[in-house]
Order: C-alpha cells, then structure tokens, then sequence
C-alpha cells in the first residue's frame, strides 16, 4: 500500500510533584504527569500512530513500562526510535495531527513550540506537524484536572520497497 494511516491514544494520572511534559515541551503547571518515563502523552499518542500504521505493535511493546532501560527517559528519544522502525519499513510521515484534552494548563502558547520540537526530532517539515488543545468543559477526568489525554493521527507513504 503506498498510504497507511494510524492513530494513537494515550493517557496519564496527573499529580502535584510531577513534571508536565507535552510534545517535547516542559509545560509548567501544579501538577504533571505519572509515568515510567517522562510521561509525555503527546509524543506517546503519536508513537502509538506511527507503530499502529504500520501493524509494527504499540509503544508498550517496543519500549514496555516493566523495562529498568527505559525508566525516566526522555519521549523525544521514543520518537525517533518508533520513526527510525516506521523508515525501515519504506514508509515517510506526511503529516501529524493531533489533540490533547486537558482543563489546564492553557496549553495555546505552548503549541508552536511543541510543533517545532517533535518536527525536529523527526526531521520532518513543521508545517507536517499539528497540535491542537481542547477542555472537557470540567466533565470526564480531564475536566476534573485527574488526568490528560491526547488522540494522535499520522498518515504515511511509501518511500521504498523494504
């Protein structure tokens, strides 16, 4: 197939103590994300889309929680990892889209530069890549601050054959 389309989910427990890490960005706020790793539900949405895409599993497969390796690590490392698999395949991203869900922080001045910094990662044009942020209007988990979630999708095409 010269296209292949994935979509990715992630979410995580938001606490007081944690750090707020989004799309490569240190976002600052009272509260941040328990995880593993640095718990960037942003890049880890889009990890899951580019693994999905391609059949290639989920983040939990190619970099588990259960794992000493991969305690604290930095997203952005996860990234480029799950694109260096997608690229093995013959497979280049064409765009990214995707949606946080979270009552706060105000997340609108901290876009572009999520945007900048996952395109750099991935070596990709920024204008490939799109944030967007949505509230719950308080309702659901995100709206009573307990946790964040984001819904990622990537398109990819062909490049080569493997």
């Amino acid at each position: 197939m010269k296209f292949r389309i994935g979509q990715g989910y992630d979410v995580h427990r938001l606490a007081e103590g944690e750090t707020l890490w989004l799309g490569g960005v240190l976002v600052p706020h009272s509260k941040g994300t328990v995880a593993h790793s640095d718990g960037d539900v942003v890049i880890h949405a889009i990890c899951d889309a580019l693994l999905g895409a391609l059949k290639l599993g989920d983040i939990g497969t190619h970099f588990p929680d259960t794992s000493a390796e991969f305690k604290n690590i930095d997203s952005k490392i996860l990234l480029e990892k799950s694109y260096q698999l997608v690229k093995a395949k013959g497979y280049l991203i064409v765009n990214i889209d995707c949606t946080i869900s979270a009552q706060k922080p105000k997340l609108k001045p901290f876009i572009p530069e999520m945007e900048r910094t996952m395109a750099s990662v991935l070596g990709i044009a920024e204008d490939q890549v799109s944030v967007k942020a949505t509230t719950t209007e308080k309702m659901g988990f995100e709206g009573r601050e307990e946790g964040i979630s984001v819904n990622a999708v990537v398109l990819l095409e062909k490049f080569k054959d493997e």
